[in-house]
């Protein structure tokens, strides 16, 4: 009885690490792919509602005030939350 037990835990927990290999592929999960101060070149990819360029990171939206359609800009990262950060245009 030991030994199936001990077999039975051992393909549960194969498969758990294929499956978190496989699916939650990430660096850090759950944490922005950025941080505060972070220098990054991005391209302006969408304007939002207020008129800031809205660029991705790693699939991170960042709005950046004064970036228009399609620049490619230097950022600065000034502010990050869980979903999305804010940056200013370093050059």
């Amino acid at each position: 009885m030991t030994f199936w037990f001990v077999e039975r835990f051992k393909y549960f927990h194969a498969e758990i690490d294929k499956i978190e290999g496989e699916v939650l592929d990430l660096k850090e999960f759950g944490r922005p792919p950025v941080k505060v101060g972070d220098v990054r070149e991005v391209r302006i990819e969408a304007v939002g509602s207020e008129g800031d360029g809205i660029a991705k990171i790693d699939g991170f939206v960042v709005f950046v005030p004064g970036a228009k359609m399609n620049d490619s800009v230097k950022i600065r990262i000034t502010k990050v939350l869980k979903k999305y950060g804010f940056a200013e245009i370093v050059e």
